[in-house]
């Protein structure tokens, strides 16, 4: 199962996500769920990476499927937009009766 947890401050900002884990709804190379999930998070930080100002902190390992996204200085607007948007299309693949076992969605405060 892939494991999405996104941390928000007291306020509803986020603050960051954690990725991890496969799936497991199909083999290596065939899972739609995985490659789904995996675009969505990829391109959300690249875009925030490349289209807003906002400093951040990136660790992953693809062999094990972890990806860990931090802003340690908060976030501009458009980053908060890029984020929710990320959760939104998550929350999406979670919600697919199809797909509940294989995606999880958590919203944290810290």
């Amino acid at each position: 199962m892939t494991k999405v947890t996104f941390y928000q401050n007291q306020e509803g900002q986020f603050t960051g996500f954690t990725a991890e884990g496969h799936s497991g709804y199909a083999r290596a190379g065939e899972d739609i769920v995985c490659a789904a999930v995996s675009a969505l998070v990829i391109n959300t930080v690249n875009s925030i990476e490349r289209l807003t100002e906002d400093a951040c902190t990136v660790e992953s390992d693809e062999e094990r499927g972890f990806i860990s996204f931090r802003l340690p200085e908060g976030c501009s607007r458009e980053t908060e937009i890029l984020l929710r948007s990320l959760a939104l299309g998550l929350s999406e693949i979670e919600s697919d009766e199809t797909n509940q076992d294989y995606v999880d969605i958590i919203f944290e405060e810290v």
